[in-house]
């Protein structure tokens, strides 16, 4: 949920927040990031050594060593992050917690006003944050001081060292066997229970979903090449059938569900988000409404939650606070959900994109590269977006699956305040593969469009400002790819005129960049270098045969109608002023400060009807839909979705 790079407060879920800067420059809070540039290879005497650790490790703890590798591979896909925490404070290939280098959630709120809903027909909502108060560590935040009970070494070892973190995981995992009653056996299947048990879930089914997706993994196998080069396998298991009966004895208890709208495959329980009526006729925290019936749910919308889980569950019981429609916590992929997918969460910063969406929270943080997000937690959430895509007929693309960083402005004032989240660093090409929708190459080699698509561990742009203001971020994978006015990288960045200011390198300044599976219309193309239309100018990014950035793609396009020298490009897709009835005032249709200039092209997302949602008053009974005649089309314009009139533009097929 991350502002802009000038924003000046802090608010999860909705509106302008404050930069990380101060937290996460401050020892006490936060050990220094010690990440470095992940190796672009390993040495022969280097390249096994990860590997070798499973198996010592395993030998010593009596763990069978597919079952190490994949929890492991659940944890952190057996990256080591340079020694830096995740957001839990996770730490090496096992992610042993130690929650007192953890980026705390009380440093990212702030108190100050905004309009949480994105519509001025009411007014803002004025929360008076208050940060909630240091509790008690559950046991899934420390599990690196039990590690070192456990082991002997030392909490930096098990910190920085991963064969030493390999170890401290075994011992774990032994540990949790025998808190079970269960002998230390050679087979595989005879671990579930403290699979389970290690996830720290003190629940059964989040406990149970997390030992399941450990059993996928031993199923069907992985083998990848780490952050720092090196090559690790677990062959696959296809016929391992585990002994479930063992999480009975788990002591854990049972998951108070409340009739939560989550798939079967994962972990679900309700925190739902106050709907109370407060001061002179205010309300607070969401909308009432009857989506799909009244209005399609047409997005889901990605977010981070700048904030870890206990604080941000705080505030989604605040009823002056904002609101969205699930979290999902790192260490272990539980789901919470705030508020059913029939109501309008206040989550996106822009109405019309609320009305049409449901929001997913992601524990993490934009600016911390290192502050990684678990493979736990990606695999939860593509459950639960595949599960909402087939519930509601949601397609699975970057048109319809949006980063808030990817949705626009309502008008031109609240362009510079737009959220940046989740931001460079989320690994949207992995995303779409557990959603089972890869992004891949569907036309020939001179298509008129393109996916975004570079390798996410080689492709390292450089960023500032993640940790100090105009200082660089750790080198890291990313999924987006920097943008320039001609093709040469000592060319200048593309300007984005919305914002109002010059482009630069920041982690948050969306500018001169785009983002993996988005689509472009190609506008030329220059040796290793292919052009785009962009934000109404042609936009230049690096794209060598050897080091693919984008693959070519076929789909639709869009192009002004002729007459007209450009096109209005409008935030929001509202109705014509003739279709408000009595008692509905009617709501502008004011363009953004943007044009599609004739003989530009952009992509097609959607067909989107002219509808906005009236709703006020806390109780329903002026609720209304207007729908209008009008149609837009939403297109990939920049960084951002935009909308245009269908009546102004032409529709047509990428020509290749």
């Amino acid at each position: 949920m991350r502002g802009s790079a000038t924003d000046t407060t802090c608010r999860p879920g909705h509106g302008p927040l404050r930069r990380a800067a101060g937290p996460l420059a401050s020892a006490a809070l936060l050990v220094p990031l010690l990440g470095a540039a992940p190796a672009q290879g390993a040495t022969d005497s280097s390249a096994g050594r990860l590997q070798d650790a499973f198996t010592t490790a395993a030998a010593e703890y009596h763990v069978p060593q597919s079952v190490l590798l994949a929890v492991s591979y659940l944890q952190s896909r057996w990256d080591r992050h340079a020694g830096a925490p995740s957001v839990t404070g996770g730490y090496g290939p096992m992610h042993l917690t130690d929650a007192r280098t953890a980026i705390a959630a009380t440093e990212h709120l702030a108190e100050g006003t905004e309009d949480a809903r994105g519509d001025t027909t009411r007014p803002a909502v004025h929360p008076d944050v208050k940060v909630p108060a240091e509790s008690t560590l559950p046991a899934r935040l420390k599990t690196l001081p039990k590690a070192a009970e456990l082991t002997g070494l030392t909490a930096q070892r098990l910190r920085t060292d991963p064969a030493a973190n390999v170890a401290g995981g075994a011992a774990l995992l032994a540990a949790a066997q025998k808190g079970l009653g269960e002998p230390l056996s050679s087979d595989p299947a005879d671990w579930y229970g403290a699979v389970a048990r290690f996830s720290g879930a003190d629940d059964r089914a989040t406990a149970a979903a997390y030992a399941d997706d450990v059993y996928d993994v031993l199923r069907t196998g992985e083998r990848r090449v780490t952050d720092d080069g090196q090559l690790v396998a677990l062959a696959a298991q296809p016929r391992l059938a585990p002994d479930t009966t063992q999480l009975r004895r788990a002591g854990l208890r049972t998951l108070p569900t409340d009739d939560v709208e989550c798939p079967k495959s994962v972990s679900c329980e309700a925190v739902w988000a106050p709907y109370a009526q407060f001061g002179n006729d205010d309300y607070g925290n969401h909308d009432l409404g009857d989506r799909p019936v009244s209005q399609p749910v047409k997005y889901i919308v990605i977010h981070d939650t700048e904030g870890t889980w206990d604080g941000v569950l705080n505030l989604i019981q605040d009823p002056t606070y904002v609101s969205w429609n699930y979290t999902i916590r790192s260490t272990d992929g539980l789901i919470a959900q705030h508020v059913k997918a029939k109501d309008v969460a206040w989550h996106a910063g822009n109405w019309d994109i609320n009305a049409r969406s449901v929001g997913i929270e992601h524990e993490g943080f934009l600016a911390a590269p290192d502050a990684w997000y678990t493979e736990a937690m990606y695999r939860s959430s593509a459950r639960l977006v595949k599960y909402l895509s087939r519930k509601y007929a949601i397609p699975l693309d970057r048109q319809h699956i949006l980063g808030h960083d990817n949705v626009p402005g309502p008008t031109a004032s609240t362009i510079p305040g737009m959220h940046t989240d989740p931001g460079p660093y989320w690994d949207w090409r992995h995303y779409f593969q557990l959603l089972g929708h890869p992004f891949e190459r569907t036309a020939g080699k001179r298509a008129g469009m393109v996916t975004i698509l570079p390798d996410y561990a080689t492709n390292q742009p450089a960023y500032t400002g993640c940790t100090t203001a105009g200082q660089p971020c750790t080198p890291h994978g990313s999924g987006e790819v920097r943008l320039y006015s001609d093709h040469d990288v000592n060319a200048p960045l593309i300007k984005d005129i919305g914002l109002k200011k010059d482009p630069t390198e920041d982690v948050n300044d969306l500018s001169s960049r785009v983002s993996t599976g988005q689509q472009y219309a190609v506008a030329d193309r220059w040796g290793d270098w292919t052009a785009i239309w962009y934000l109404g100018q042609k936009a230049w990014f690096q794209n060598p045969s050897g080091a693919r950035t984008a693959v070519p793609a076929s789909g639709l396009v869009i192009t002004p109608k002729d007459g007209p020298a450009s096109i209005p490009v409008y935030g929001r897709a509202y109705p014509e002023k003739e279709a408000y009835p009595a008692g509905v005032p009617v709501q502008s249709v004011v363009p953004l400060p943007y044009t599609v200039p004739a003989g530009q092209k952009y992509v097609v997302g959607d067909v989107v009807p002219g509808e906005y949602y009236y709703s006020v008053t806390f109780t329903t009974d002026s609720h209304r839909v207007v729908v209008g005649k009008d149609l837009y089309y939403e297109i990939q314009y920049g960084h951002r979705v935009a909308f245009v009139r269908a009546a102004d533009v032409t529709l047509e097929g990428a020509a290749g």
